[in-house]
C-alpha cells in the first residue's frame, strides 16, 4: 500500500517507520529542510521538502498514486485542508487526520475527512486496517484496541480456494473462528475448506491482521 504522509516531525517519522516496516510504501512531505533530511536518510523512503497541503506539492509527491493519506501536521486547519485537496483533486480512497485539539474531531469528519484520530498512538493500526482491503469488516475491538474480531470476504478467484484451513498460512497470532456460507454457519476445523464467497470471522491481534492479507493474497500493495 502506498500512502502519504503530511508532516515529518515525530508522528509522521514514527508513521513512515511503522508503515515501512509492515511492507508499506510511506511517502513524506515536510517542509523542514532537517526534518526532510533527517526522514530521508534514517528510513530511505521518497521525501518531497515543500507544503503539503498544496495542490502542486502534492502532485510533485505523486499523491494521484497513494491509496491513503496521513496529515499529521501540528495544525487542523492544515491537516483537514490536505485531507480534502487529496479526496477531491486526486481521489484518494482513504484520508486520515491527527487532530491536535480533540474538539475539533468530529468537525473534521463532517467536513469530509475519513478518520480523524486525536491520538497518535493508533494512527498506523487504524489506518492499515482501514485501508488494508475492502475484504474486511470490523466487528469489534478486544483488549484495548490490540486485537480485533472482523469479517474477511473471500473473493472470486481466491488462490486457496478449496483449500482446508490446515493447508493455509494462518499467522500464529489469528484465529478462524467460524465461516459463513450461503447462510450456513460453520464451526472450522482444520480440514474445513475455505471457498469462493465464503464469509471468514476471524480474531487476530492487530499486528497479525496485515500479515494474514499479505499471506492470503487479499493486501493492497
Amino acid at each position: 500500500m502506498r500512502v502519504m504522509i503530511v508532516g515529518g516531525g515525530k508522528v509522521g517519522y514514527y508513521m513512515a517507520k511503522t508503515l515501512l516496516d509492515h511492507g508499506h510504501q510511506p511517502i513524506v512531505i515536510e517542509k523542514d529542510r532537517k526534518l526532510c533530511n533527517q526522514v530521508a536518510n534514517d528510513l530511505d523512503i521518497p521525501v518531497t521538502q515543500g507544503d503539503g497541503s498544496t495542490v502542486e506539492y502534492l502532485e510533485a509527491a505523486g499523491c494521484g498514486r497513494c491509496q491513503a493519506l496521513v496529515a499529521v501536521t501540528g495544525r487542523d486547519e492544515v491537516n483537514l485542508i490536505t485531507c480534502q485537496i487529496a479526496k477531491r483533486v486526486f481521489h484518494v480512497e482513504k484520508t486520515v487526520a491527527r487532530v491536535n485539539n480533540p474538539k475539533n474531531t468530529e468537525v473534521l469528519r463532517r467536513l469530509g475527512v475519513d478518520i480523524a484520530v486525536s491520538s497518535t498512538d493508533n494512527l498506523a493500526r487504524i489506518l492499515e486496517r482501514e485501508v488494508e482491503t475492502a475484504a474486511i469488516q470490523q466487528v469489534l475491538n478486544l483488549a484495548g484496541g490490540t486485537a480485533t474480531v472482523f469479517e474477511i470476504q473471500i473473493p472470486d478467484r481466491f488462490k486457496y480456494n478449496g483449500k482446508s484451513l490446515a493447508q493455509i498460512p494462518i499467522s500464529e497470532s489469528a484465529v478462524i473462528i467460524a465461516i459463513t456460507r450461503a447462510g450456513e454457519l460453520l464451526i472450522p476445523r482444520g480440514n474445513t475448506q475455505i471457498l469462493n464467497g465464503d464469509k471468514v470471522l476471524c480474531v487476530a491481534r492487530d499486528t497479525a491482521i496485515h500479515e494474514l492479507m499479505q499471506d492470503w493474497g487479499l493486501a493492497n500493495g
